[in-house]
């Protein structure tokens, strides 16, 4: 599908309102502009009020955030976005509908992650994944992994536990020195099974990316995105 010159995205945000505001000064950080003109048109419906995912995919007692997602992507190609993105890994789990509503693409941020992770380092053979628990229960990462020969780790079920805590805790502004230790205990851990390379997959935990240990390298997943849509921006399709 051929794009016009001008690559307008529109962003599926308010999963949350920071992340996606993040990825905004991601955006601008990495575009090399001269001017307000150079810098990339972004169609941002930045909806706080998505059906929460981890009620409706972990819980299973909250209502589906489908409807409000595709809601959303028509109504941001119908103000004229050339293509889709969506930071939230988690809704991804709605990918493959959101899509087929579209008559426009819809970049899957799971299969340029991977694929990032895959350039970095050909020898990676184990990805460590600090994520919501829902993308451990829907296993959402494991095939676009498993076909480029990278299995996938989780942190034990306490530290996973203690990851949710975080997030949580994040999206409400509440967190702590203390409860961003468990992201650091989360990556530890995913180093003790064998990681050989860690994914931050979430982008509340985007947002904490620099509290990673040093001794081994990471890919996240919020980076990833900001720098696709950059490179869509000087090229010339998709």
């Amino acid at each position: 599908m051929s794009l016009k010159s001008e690559h307008i995205v529109g962003v599926l945000g308010g999963m949350g309102p920071e992340a996606t505001l993040d990825l905004m000064h991601r955006v601008l950080a990495l575009t090399p502009a001269d001017g307000d003109a150079d810098h990339i048109h972004m169609l941002i419906d930045n909806n706080p009020k998505v059906p929460s995912r981890i009620k409706a995919i972990i819980e299973g007692t909250g209502a589906s955030p489908l409807p409000t997602l595709i809601k959303m992507a028509k109504g941001l190609e119908q103000q004229g976005a050339d293509y889709l993105v969506m930071p939230c890994n988690t809704a991804h789990y709605y990918y493959a509908d959101i899509a087929q509503s579209l008559n426009i693409p819809f970049i899957n941020l799971l299969e340029i992650t991977a694929a990032t992770v895959r350039q970095e380092n050909v020898s990676i053979k184990k990805v460590g994944l600090l994520a919501s628990s829902a993308l451990q229960i829907t296993q959402l990462y494991e095939p676009v992994f498993q076909s480029l020969g990278i299995a996938v780790l989780y942190p034990c079920e306490q530290i996973q536990s203690e990851l949710m805590t975080l997030i949580t805790e994040i999206k409400a502004k509440r967190h702590t020195d203390t409860s961003l230790q468990f992201l650091e205990r989360a990556a530890q851990d995913l180093i003790s099974q064998g990681a050989d390379h860690l994914v931050v997959a979430c982008t509340e935990l985007s947002l904490f990316a620099d509290r990673l240990p040093s001794n081994i390298a990471h890919t996240d997943a919020a980076d990833v995105l900001a720098r696709e849509i950059v490179r869509i921006r000087f090229s010339p399709s998709l």
